[in-house]
């Protein structure tokens, strides 16, 4: 199964009020480990920054005046995502933004649901952690993630620390190794197409004395709770 995290940064909080993107960060994965293929861009908007959001990235205008826009890199955008799941936290807001920006390139590009299944992690994070916060950074801090470096928003670091938070998330794995940070403001973003750092995983055999005991708990929770969440995960991971 092949997976994109996901992440944008934009000039403000509403597409319908004119704001755009300005970056786009991805990560790659293929059954749920880290490829080594990234893409990153950076976008001119053509639009002023909403007070407050400016400071949430650190991007100026200024700093992006150079960079293409979004029609300019609409195709290898498209290619990086074709046919994956797309992870994204608080899917509705970047996948509202991205479909406005498909929609002014062009009629013929449609929108992501066209292309992609779009997975919520922040439905996810609620549906397990009920009432409390599932911020991004309240994720990273109640799995165990190392977020320390993020004194800002930037769109491929918060798809990588997203990566992180989703494999603990849906696995209870909490360190796949992400540990380079993205490209610094003011070096050139292109898509990345690095080494493929797959590896042979050793098989684990379950015993049968294992799956009876382990289905005979999961039947236990059933008839207590009505549900477990087990169920749910499998469905998942199955879809």
């Amino acid at each position: 199964m092949r997976q994109v995290v996901l992440d944008t940064e934009t000039t403000g909080l509403s597409w319908e009020r004119g704001n755009r993107v300005v970056e786009i960060g991805c990560v790659e994965f293929v059954e749920r480990r880290p490829t080594g293929r990234t893409y990153h861009q950076y976008l001119k908007p053509d639009c002023a920054f909403e007070p407050g959001a400016q400071e949430v990235t650190g991007l100026t205008l200024e700093f992006l005046a150079d960079k293409p826009v979004f029609t300019d890199v609409v195709e290898e955008f498209l290619e990086f995502i074709a046919g994956a799941e797309l992870v994204i936290h608080n899917a509705a807001f970047d996948v509202g933004f991205l479909d406005n920006e498909l929609r002014l390139a062009g009629a013929q590009y449609g929108c992501l649901a066209d292309r992609c299944r779009i997975e919520d992690s922040l439905l996810l994070a609620r549906h397990r952690y009920p009432g409390q916060r599932n911020s991004l950074d309240a994720l990273c801090r109640r799995l165990g993630v190392d977020n320390a470096h993020r004194q800002l928003h930037g769109a491929l670091l918060d798809a990588q620390l997203l990566a992180e938070v989703y494999i603990a998330l849906t696995s209870g794995q909490e360190e796949i190794g992400f540990a380079a940070p993205g490209p610094a403001a003011g070096e050139e973003s292109k898509a990345s197409y690095t080494a493929d750092v797959r590896l042979q995983r050793p098989r684990v055999v379950v015993l049968a004395a294992e799956l009876a005991a382990h289905e005979a708990r999961l039947e236990t929770l059933r008839s207590k709770a009505g549900r477990a969440v087990w169920d749910e995960v499998v469905e998942l991971a199955e879809a």
